[in-house]
C-alpha cells in the first residue's frame, strides 16, 4: 500500500529542497534541487530567475524519489506546503508571464525607498520589504513597471505555477506590505499613502496587484494539470497557503503562542518573537511580520551572526594538529569559564544596522592577557558579543512589555548543544532544542499541509492547538537558566555596552 502523508517544498536562496513525511510528520526522504544568481550584476544586486526554481523543483522531486526507501517507494501525497525566501519581488504581465529575473531579500538597491517610506507611513519598513522594491522598480525600471500586473514572492511564484491562483500565506504578505492586525489584510490606509506617493506612473494600483491573503489552514489552491505535470502528483492535490521562510521556519519550530522566541543562530541570527499585540513606533533594531495564523511578530536580526565565532574558532584549529580542530576548539569553548578569564570581544565583521554601526571589519578581542589566552576563552567571547547584540535588540521588545517564555533554538549553533546553555543563561530564559530542528523550513511546509489536509478533513482545531498536540508529542530537550552563571553575563554584559559605545571612536581610527 501506497505511504500516506506530506510535501514540504522550500525554495531558499541557494537552492530548493522537498521533504517526504509520513502522517505523523515523521521524515521519509528529502530531495534538492540547484539554481545560481544571475550573472554579471552590480555590486549588491541579487535575482534570479523564476523559471530556474521551476527546473529546481522538478530536479528535487526526481532526487526525492529516487531517495525513497523502499518500503516507502509508493507514495500519496495528502496535501502540499511551500515555503519560500521572504521579501523577493517576482513581477508578473496580465497573463501570468513572468518579466524576467526576480530581485531578491539581499538586493540592496532600494535604501531610499525604505527610508521614504517608513517615515510617510510610520512603521517600519525594512529595505528588503517588497513594496519598498516595487518602488524602486517604479523609479528605475518603468517601462517594466509598465507591463506589470502581479507581484508575489518566490513561493507565490511556485504557488502559482502548481495551482493558477494568485494567493499567499499572510506571513509572506506580510513582508510584502504592512498587515493590518485588526483585518488580518493589508493595511488600506497605507495602501492608500503607497498610492498618493506613486501617482500616476503605474496604470495599476497596487492593492490590485498583490495576492490574496490566505491563513493557516485556509484554501491555498489545488495542483491544476500543469502543477501535477511538475510533481508527478494528482490534479486536484490540495495546497496550503505558501509562505515565508522566516514564518515557515517558526511553524517548524512548532512556536504558535505569545511569549515564544525561534532563535536561529547562524551566519545571520535571527529571534522571531510572537507578540500578543502589534509593536508602537519604529526601531531600527527590530522588523516586523506574522506568523502563519496572522499572529504579530517582532523580529530582532543581526548581520553578524556566528561569522566572528568561527574565524576565530578556524584560526585557533589551524594551529591543532586534530582531524575535527574545529570541533574541538567549539568544546573548549563550551567549557570555558562563564567570564571568559576576562575576554570582551566586538564581532562586527560586516555592519551592523540595527545597532548603528556601519562599519564592518572592526571585530576584536580586548583584555588579552597571558593567563586568559586560551582558545576556548577567545571563541566565547565571540559568541557571547553576537549574543549581548540579540539582547540589546531584544530589550527593546521588554519596553514594551511583551512577553518572553521560551527560546526554541535552530540552526549552526543547535549542533554543540552545551551552547544552547550559555544562551540560556544570557537571557535568562528557558532554551528549548528539538529534535526537527535540522529539518527547518521545508518541514514547517509539511506541517501546514498536514494542517491543510485536516481543515479539509472538518478538524476545528486552531493553529495554537494543532502546535500543542505536535509540541506535545515531539523530542525536545530543555536548558534552564544557572542562576549564577546569568549573574556573572549580566556584569559582562554591563560592560559590553561600555564597548560597544565606544565603537564609534575605533571605526574612525581605522577608517
Amino acid at each position: 500500500m501506497a505511504t500516506k502523508g506530506y510535501l514540504g517544498i522550500d525554495a531558499g536562496t541557494q537552492g530548493l529542497s522537498t521533504i517526504f513525511t509520513d502522517e505523523s510528520l515523521n521524515v521519509i526522504a528529502i530531495g534538492e534541487g540547484s539554481y545560481e544568481m544571475v550573472l554579471g550584476l552590480d555590486e549588491g544586486c541579487y535575482e534570479q530567475n523564476p523559471d530556474d526554481w521551476i527546473q529546481a523543483l522538478r530536479q528535487s522531486m526526481v532526487h526525492l524519489r529516487n531517495r525513497l526507501p523502499s518500503q516507502h517507494a509508493d507514495i500519496e501525497v495528502l496535501a502540499i506546503g511551500i515555503s519560500g525566501q521572504m521579501h523577493g519581488e517576482v513581477l508578473a504581465d496580465e497573463n501570468g508571464k513572468s518579466l524576467g529575473s526576480a530581485r531578491l531579500w539581499c538586493d540592496s538597491r532600494n535604501e531610499a525607498e525604505e527610508s521614504e517610506l517608513t517615515g510617510a507611513f510610520g512603521v517600519k519598513m525594512p529595505k528588503r520589504i517588497t513594496a519598498a522594491r516595487w518602488l524602486w522598480t517604479i523609479r528605475n525600471q518603468p517601462e517594466k513597471a509598465q507591463r506589470a500586473k502581479h507581484v508575489t514572492t518566490p513561493s507565490g511564484w511556485i504557488a502559482y505555477q502548481l495551482s493558477g491562483s494568485w494567493n499567499l500565506g499572510i506571513g509572506d504578505a506580510s513582508g510584502m506590505f504592512p498587515v493590518d492586525q485588526n483585518t488580518l489584510n493589508y493595511d488600506n490606509a497605507l495602501l492608500k499613502k503607497f498610492g498618493d506617493i506613486v501617482g500616476e506612473s503605474v496604470p495599476t494600483d497596487l492593492a490590485q496587484m498583490l495576492p490574496t491573503i490566505r491563513v493557516a489552514g485556509d484554501d491555498g489552491g489545488q495542483l491544476n494539470e500543469t502543477g501535477a505535470e511538475i510533481l508527478g502528483l494528482p490534479v486536484g492535490t490540495p495546497i496550503a497557503p505558501a509562505e515565508g521562510d522566516q514564518p515557515a521556519a517558526l511553524a517548524g519550530s512548532l512556536i504558535g503562542e505569545a511569549g515564544m522566541v525561534s532563535c536561529s543562530f547562524g551566519t545571520s541570527v535571527c529571534a522571531n518573537s510572537v507578540g500578543d499585540r502589534a509593536f508602537t513606533g519604529v526601531s531600527k533594531a527590530v522588523d516586523h511580520f506574522c506568523a502563519v495564523d496572522g499572529k504579530p511578530i517582532n523580529m530582532v536580526w543581526l548581520r553578524n551572526g556566528t561569522t566572528y565565532m568561527n574565524c576565530v574558532a578556524n584560526m585557533f584549529a589551524l594551529v591543532t594538529n586534530a582531524t575535527d580542530g574545529f570541533a574541538t576548539i567549539i568544546r573548549q569553548a563550551a567549557e570555558a569559564e562563564a567570564d571568559c578569564g576576562g575576554l570582551l570581544a566586538l564581532p562586527f565583521v560586516d555592519d551592523e544596522p540595527g545597532l548603528e554601526v556601519n562599519r564592518g571589519g572592526t571585530a576584536m578581542l580586548v583584555g588579552l592577557n597571558a593567563k586568559n589566552a586560551i582558545p576556548g576563552n577567545a571563541v566565547k567571547a565571540a559568541l557571547l558579543s553576537t549574543m549581548f547584540n540579540l539582547l540589546i535588540g531584544s530589550q527593546i521588545l521588554d519596553e514594551q512589555g511583551y512577553p518572553r517564555t521560551e527560546l526554541v533554538l535552530t540552526g549552526g549553533l543547535s549542533k554543540t548543544p552545551e551552547l544552547a546553555q550559555v544562551l540560556a543563561d544570557v537571557f535568562e530564559t528557558p532554551v528549548t532544542l528539538l529534535d526537527s530542528a535540522d529539518e527547518g523550513t521545508a518541514w514547517g511546509a509539511a506541517l501546514l499541509a498536514k494542517y491543510r489536509f485536516q481543515k479539509i478533513s472538518g478538524s476545528t482545531e486552531s493553529w495554537s492547538e494543532f502546535l500543542a498536540h505536535d509540541k506535545s508529542a515531539s523530542n525536545r530537550t530543555s536548558y534552564q537558566p544557572n542562576t549564577a552563571n546569568s549573574q556573572v553575563y549580566a556584569a559582562m554584559f554591563a560592560k559590553y555596552r561600555k564597548l560597544l559605545a565606544a565603537h564609534t571612536a575605533l571605526a574612525e581610527f581605522l577608517s
